[in-house]
């Protein structure tokens, strides 16, 4: 319950953040992709103040022996860049780029009522369905295991 409890107070101070620095609205987004026209240099300081927090933030949690609301650190052991990496990051930058949107600000948004980041939050959610429904089907169906090998 702690954990769920330590969730919700991040996700709510990351939600106001986003409102707070404007990067809920996808046209600050969309300014800064502007490089040709009328530029927004907004979320530049707000991705430079995230990455400052974060680096103090990483130095100070990782003194600690573990997390507060967990045993043990998780932390990612592959450093493999792989096609599946790559593509993941270029779909998220197409979709930040078209839409103006990442998920942290197109939760905001949607929970605003603004009816364009409901379209895209339900559509980002059945995209991540389809994914975990298609990896489910490669690991369980045998025809599908014979043809990967497994």
């Amino acid at each position: 319950m702690r954990a769920i409890l330590s969730a919700f107070a991040s996700g709510l101070l990351f939600g106001g953040g986003l409102i707070l620095s404007g990067m809920a609205d996808p046209a600050n987004v969309l300014g800064f992709f502007d490089v040709a026209g009328q530029w927004n240099p907004t979320l530049a300081f707000v991705m430079g103040g995230g990455l400052g927090v974060t680096l103090i933030g990483y130095r100070l949690c990782f003194r600690r022996p573990a997390p507060v609301c967990e045993a043990a650190f998780q932390v990612p052991t592959s450093k493999a860049i792989d096609a599946r990496l790559i593509g993941g990051a270029v779909l998220f930058g197409l979709g930040w780029g078209i839409a103006g949107y990442c998920p942290g600000p197109a939760f905001v948004a949607a929970a605003g009522g603004f009816r364009e980041a409901v379209i895209f939050t339900a559509a980002m959610v059945g995209g991540m369905a389809l994914w975990r429904f298609a990896q489910w089907r490669m690991t369980t169906c045998p025809i599908l295991c014979k043809l990967r090998g497994k």
